[in-house]
């Protein structure tokens, strides 16, 4: 037995747009008296749960007064809670916390029964709130979470609360378990674009439904990241040793990642993004190798009729080098073939209509279970690595 990561939300710094809405956001100072409110859907489950918060991104000491967790009454994104499960979470012993600039902050374990797949609550109270606009979150979280006023860390439900479709300052689970985590280093295909609100159908969730016990799923995806250059969050190099290799019971890696760097790259300039993208995929393989993990690469999905299909086909035929080269290097330790199993077998450059979400790049909640079903079992055998 011992800690694995059972579930994750990469930390980024939050763009104005995603703030949480007046009152709860002022000209520095965010989250001021405020209780929020937000639900997880663990993978691996086990009887002892602890926390991470993150202030990464935060451009003031976080101070976290109160923080509980219980069971919801409802699923993913439901406000109440079921009577009896709502338990404190401490830190070092004590009830609040100060997180420093750019820190994370891990809780004391508390003893609480989580099944597999099931959804995690946890209420966070801020009294004095984040002196800063600069605020740490992600906002890809197809969950909905719950703003309050004032201290109801403890409260059954939140009647009048807001509600916004973030997730802030949590950015990791973790599970008291003989389970093993599959760790995804991913864009906005692995955070779920076009996936369903509260739904959970993301293809890492339908991935995990197919699973043996034993297994854990971190789904390190957000939208619009790369893996060479700094986006909405830090490139997959850049957090690389965070999202990845600090990961609690961390056995296997897998890296879907790399068409938002041939999609930025002038059509000019793929022959060189492509080159720079199989050194960085060989760093990562390099780095994650050096820290026992098994490293599996999933090809990248067709991108045909969307503004990054650009007329001369420069980036297609970039993907396409792309996709040979983790199909045929050998440098991989196993390949996942989502290029082959979401394509239109009529015209390849193209995602089958009943897997394209509308934009012809990001994927519905069947092109989703279309990638969670190509990804071979066998790789995640227990005794694997």
């Amino acid at each position: 037995m011992h800690w694995v990561t059972t579930w994750t939300a990469m930390p980024q710094l939050t763009e104005p747009d995603n703030l949480p809405p007046p009152p709860y956001a002022k000209e520095g100072l965010v989250l001021a008296d405020t209780t929020l409110r937000q639900t997880l859907r663990v993978s691996a489950g086990g009887r002892r749960v602890r926390l991470r918060l993150s202030n990464a991104f935060g451009g003031a000491p976080l101070p976290l007064t109160r923080v509980t967790v219980a069971l919801p009454d409802g699923g993913a994104g439901a406000s109440a809670i079921r009577p009896g499960t709502c338990k404190p979470v401490t830190f070092s012993g004590r009830a609040s916390m100060v997180v420093p600039m750019g820190a994370h902050v891990v809780s004391d374990p508390v003893d609480l029964d989580l099944a597999p797949g099931s959804v995690l609550t946890v209420s966070a109270y801020l009294a004095k709130g984040l002196a800063s606009s600069a605020l740490t979150s992600h906002p890809g979280s197809r969950t909905t979470s719950h703003l309050a006023t004032g201290d109801h860390t403890e409260a059954g439900d939140l009647p009048g609360a807001t509600p916004v479709d973030h997730w802030y300052l949590l950015s990791g689970a973790e599970v008291w378990s003989g389970a093993a985590t599959l760790v995804l280093l991913g864009d906005s295909l692995t955070d779920g674009r076009g996936s369903t609100t509260n739904g959970d159908d993301r293809w890492p969730d339908q991935l995990f439904d197919r699973l043996p016990g034993g297994v854990a799923i971190a789904n390190q995806g957000a939208g619009g990241n790369r893996v060479l250059n700094d986006g909405l969050g830090p490139s997959a190099l850049a957090r690389l040793d965070r999202d990845v290799l600090a990961q609690s019971g961390a056995r296997w890696l897998a890296v879907f990642e790399g068409v938002n760097d041939l999609g930025t790259a002038e059509p000019a300039a793929q022959r060189e993004t492509v080159a720079d993208l199989i050194a960085a995929y060989e760093q990562i393989i390099l780095r994650a190798h050096a820290r026992g993990l098994l490293v599996y690469g999933a090809t990248l999905t067709p991108f045909g009729g969307h503004s990054y299909d650009d007329p001369g086909g420069h980036r297609e035929a970039a993907r396409q080098t792309v996709n040979a080269w983790i199909r045929d290097s050998g440098r991989y330790d196993a390949v996942i073939d989502f290029d082959r199993a979401a394509r239109d077998p009529a015209d390849p450059r193209r995602l089958r209509a009943d897997c394209d979400e509308g934009d012809h790049l990001h994927l519905s909640p069947a092109g989703y279970r279309t990638l969670a079903r190509a990804f071979p079992l066998e790789l995640l055998r227990p005794e694997s690595g």
